[in-house]
């Protein structure tokens, strides 16, 4: 249910009404806009009365919400959520850009370092690195864990950039209290009980779609953390899983304006993953940013032919300096369009 108030409402009489309908156990959301505040009820609203809550003279409509998800609905909050991250508060989202690079999977402190140093020299705004990895052969490297969120904490010493690393199990969430996102990968996309315990804690969730959900039950998995009390979601496209094998996956770049109009989380893209293919990621992500999206995850490897994981898709260091200036320059042509 959303609750339109008027203008011209006082504070304390709006108060009053958001503690009686707590009161039914019953959550609140309040976006506050110019001209107008909205208050999302959660919960089962078959308790409250639309005429009732419609005859108080601090209300201008009611309107019930039909979508399953609420808190990430942009009817419950018309503006653009912008997130903050880290002690510098980069932000994401509404007009804000994220660049995440970093390789695929952290592999020494020596390749830590030197690539969060180029990327950051090329315009990266967040290091992203794999400690924990998860791989369809139990065979391949499953990264360095623990040791990994190390390095990756001596890069972002190193360099200011806040990091970004994959999360498997709730029970490494003691290990992650440094880390500045944490990201839930496309295979746990649907990890009911992992997102319930990150909804407890309150710090930013870089979440990825599945290779074969659609954009619903994504916001559907934001709405789990959410119903937790983290409302701090940023949301990732990275190609699904089609017919077509000339690529990795399928980069559903529609999905960048139809979750901007679904949803007030921001959204980035990541070509990297849904190309597979190194050449392709320029193009891909310049794509990206001319449809909107609010940032982009690249991987980006010193030394590709040697990498333990996803090298075929991994960019050196020069060639994601090429794709950053790009990006920048198409996102500045849109700027001038829109």
């Amino acid at each position: 249910m959303i609750i339109i108030v008027k203008p011209e409402a006082k504070e304390e009489r709006v108060q009053d009404l958001i503690h009686w309908i707590e009161s039914q156990d019953l959550r609140t959301h309040i976006s506050t806009g110019e001209y107008t505040t909205i208050i999302g009820v959660i919960g089962d609203t078959t308790k409250l009365d639309d005429e009732l809550i419609c005859g108080l003279d601090i209300v201008k409509g009611v309107k019930r919400v039909s979508e399953p998800y609420k808190s990430a609905n942009r009817k419950f909050h018309p503006l653009d959520s912008v997130i903050e991250v880290g002690a510098q508060k980069q932000k994401v989202g509404h007009g804000s850009f994220a660049l995440i690079a970093g390789p695929c999977s952290v592999e020494s402190e020596a390749q830590i370092i030197s690539i969060a140093k180029s990327v950051k020299a090329a315009g990266a705004t967040m290091l992203r690195g794999g400690a924990f990895k998860p791989r369809t052969s139990p065979y391949d490297f499953q990264g360095l864990k623990a040791d990994g969120i190390e390095l990756l904490l001596e890069a972002k010493r190193e360099t200011g950039l806040p990091i970004v690393t994959e999360i498997m199990n709730a029970n490494h969430l003691p290990l992650f209290e440094e880390v500045d996102v944490i990201q839930v990968g496309a295979r746990n996309m649907q990890n009911f009980e992992l997102l319930k315990e990150l909804g407890r804690i309150q710090k930013p969730i870089l979440i990825k779609r599945g290779l074969a959900n659609t954009l619903k039950e994504l916001l559907m998995s934001a709405e789990y953390i959410m119903a937790g009390g983290n409302e701090n979601i940023i949301l990732c496209e990275r190609g699904v899983r089609t017919f077509e094998t000339a690529t990795r996956n399928t980069l559903d770049l529609s999905a960048v304006p139809v979750l901007h109009e679904l949803t007030h989380l921001p959204v980035i893209v990541d070509p990297s993953h849904a190309t597979g293919v190194a050449r392709y990621v320029k193009p891909m992500a310049m794509a990206a940013a001319a449809c909107g999206a609010d940032g982009l995850i690249i991987e980006v490897h010193n030394d590709p032919p040697r990498a333990l994981c996803d090298g075929a898709q991994s960019l050196r260091p020069e060639e994601f300096e090429q794709v950053a200036r790009a990006v920048e320059t198409v996102r500045s042509a849109v700027c001038q369009l829109s």
